[in-house]
């Protein structure tokens, strides 16, 4: 069906008078959510991990009609939940053709539309907003000014049209009022000034605006959605108590709870489509770079309150991935397998997302980087191989054995080298690995086991990536002895 492009044509569609008065911005969102729920559809797609925590609160808070807030750390998809509200608004939104606040046909509130029906009457021309059009998005800086969220008298506009400048005709509109019929949200809510979060006061409470002190009214209909990092409460800013009242809902949000969950989100998010090559991220790699970030959150050197966003797992695995490109074109092999080494070369994509503590800073980020992976990899590596005997594979190093596997070695050379290893062929079922695949899946995990032996200090190595054996020599031949937990900044470092 062609949409009315005026108002008498408007009047016949679906879209109704009564319709459109009666229905707000938040009545729509709440009648769209409601139909989603009925018919069992994901309410925010691509969001992984908040199905039975975020999720169910956001829902109370739009079927209450509230607007709301989103506390929490950095990296924790904040920002795609509020521009996924879009997904609750109409397909379309008719109102009055080039009304800069998106005037209801039926009902304007600025004097320019209520003007142009009067002269024009049933003629009054009509265009659409698709719901991405209706969301205003503003980054809070200390810089805002209540001209560049409400609006200002604009001198110009009065000098051009010959107005006096108590008129509504000589108003510069502000992101506010521009959000008219839609979302409006502000991200990092705390860096506004205080007396400019006071200018939110009137549209949170009373649903309306005042501009520069001239008594101009503007009903406005909008849903505000707010985001905030908890610690900026006392960091860069604050939220003033009588706007916190305001906002309906406070909600909670976090980081993944599994590494199951954090490699979906990975997944999704990281660009992994390379050119014209079969890539193969073997599933312990994966593992690994996400229990990366765990081991940050919970490590002592690195501060909580800054968090450790998921984009370090993302730009981790990117980089993980080019470095092992990097050597795939350097060796012509057609097949791209990411190895242990590989993280060690994505470090740069790890230190500029840590903020660290006092005894971070001393060690260096590099050190602590350096820790973490290997904290990771023992973790993983467990996962795998907990119980098993590793004894042969131990007692070959003990006995005077080496090995060299630089990352920019290619995986047949590599191999051949490996292949040596009493015991580390039958161990590569455990991940997954056959006889019958390619030298670079082979390569990828066996150095996974040497690297895992490693961080358990079963095994030595130095920062020429050469393998050797461990400081105990032949006391740790045989079957393995229970392991004492040690955290990772306190195990040797062999690098």
């Amino acid at each position: 069906m062609n949409p009315a492009h005026t108002l008498g044509q408007l009047r016949q569609s679906v879209f109704s008078a009564e319709r459109l008065q009666a229905r707000s911005v938040k009545d729509e969102m709440r009648e769209n959510l409601m139909g989603k729920l009925q018919r069992n559809e994901t309410i925010f797609p691509g969001i992984v991990g908040y199905d039975d925590s975020v999720a169910p609160q956001i829902v109370n808070a739009i079927l209450s009609r509230h607007n709301f807030i989103l506390l929490g750390l950095r990296g924790q998809a904040k920002s795609r939940i509020l521009r996924a509200l879009t997904s609750l608004l109409d397909p379309q939104m008719p109102y009055v053709a080039g009304c800069e606040i998106h005037d209801n046909p039926y009902a304007p509130i600025c004097r320019r539309c209520r003007e142009l029906i009067a002269q024009h009457g049933e003629d009054t021309p009509i265009a659409y907003l698709s719901p991405g059009e209706r969301y205003v998005e503003k980054l809070a800086t200390p810089d805002v000014t209540i001209a560049d969220l409400i609006g200002d008298i604009d001198p110009i506009k009065a000098a051009r049209g010959g107005h006096e400048l108590a008129s509504e005709l000589t108003v510069h509109y502000g992101l506010l009022p521009r959000a008219n019929r839609g979302i409006f949200a502000v991200n990092e809510l705390p860096d506004l000034a205080g007396k400019i979060q006071v200018g939110l006061f009137n549209i949170m409470q009373e649903g309306d605006v005042q501009i520069k002190g001239y008594p101009i009214r503007l009903p406005l209909d909008v849903a505000l959605v707010f985001s905030a990092n908890p610690e900026d409460y006392t960091a860069r800013g604050k939220i003033i108590t009588p706007l916190k009242d305001r906002i309906g809902s406070e909600i909670r949000t976090h980081y993944p709870a599994t590494v199951e969950e954090g490699i979906a989100i990975t997944q999704q998010e990281a660009w992994t489509a390379r050119d014209h090559r079969r890539l193969n991220i073997p599933r312990f790699v994966r593992e690994t770079i996400e229990q990366i970030a765990f081991c940050a959150r919970d490590d002592k050197r690195i501060d909580k309150r800054s968090g450790v966003s998921q984009r370090l797992p993302i730009s981790c695995l990117e980089n993980v991935i080019s470095n092992a490109e990097r050597r795939a074109l350097r060796h012509h092999e057609e097949n791209i397998t990411p190895r242990m080494g590989d993280l060690y070369a994505a470090m740069p994509a790890i230190t500029g997302k840590l903020e660290l503590e006092y005894e971070g800073e001393l060690k260096g980020a590099d050190h602590v980087v350096r820790d973490l992976i290997r904290a990771a990899i023992a973790k993983i590596f467990d996962r795998y191989f907990e119980g098993q005997d590793m004894s042969r594979i131990v007692q070959w190093f003990d006995l005077g054995g080496e090995v060299s596997i630089p990352d920019s070695a290619p995986a047949t050379e590599v191999w051949q080298r490996l292949s040596d290893i009493q015991g580390l062929q039958e161990k590569l079922g455990a991940l997954g690995v056959k006889h019958k695949d390619g030298p670079e899946a082979q390569v990828s995990a066996a150095e996974f086991i040497l690297e895992g032996l490693h961080a358990h200090q079963r095994i030595g190595r130095n920062e020429e990536r050469v393998f050797t054996a461990g400081e105990k020599g032949p006391k740790r031949v045989g079957p393995e002895s229970p392991r004492e937990e040690i955290p990772a900044y306190k195990r040797r470092s062999f690098n």
